[in-house]
């Protein structure tokens, strides 16, 4: 992922069935979180004072903008969930699958340049 560029985890919540995504970005040469994606407040989700700020999403659900996190490592530690979760990584107008290429497997998303 070029300096700038941005990505999006994406599943569907295993217990809800609703969509949620994590947004990150290489802010230069780092992974951060950027953003979170949330179908519904639920218990332990919304708002975290000093962790961004919430804001309605288009169609419904809301968006958790500007987290900034730092990722440790530049690496996001993953178990990839089966085709109810369907894991996916959009970036650059691409989905890559990593439901049909790891199921149950554990992975780690490193950022690369």
């Amino acid at each position: 992922m070029p300096r700038g560029g941005g990505w999006c985890l994406e599943w569907a919540h295993s217990v809800t069935g609703g969509a949620v995504a994590d947004c990150f970005v290489n802010a230069d040469g780092r992974m951060v979180l950027d953003r979170s994606y949330l179908h519904d407040y639920a218990a332990g989700l919304g708002e975290v004072p000093g962790r961004g700020h919430v804001v309605a999403a288009p169609g419904g659900g809301y968006w958790i903008e500007g987290i900034d996190e730092p990722v440790p490592g530049d690496a996001l530690p993953l178990r990839v969930g089966g085709p109810r979760v369907g894991h996916r990584i959009e970036a650059g107008g691409q989905t890559y699958d990593l439901t049909a290429r790891a199921a149950g497997a554990r992975v780690i998303l490193r950022l690369t340049e």
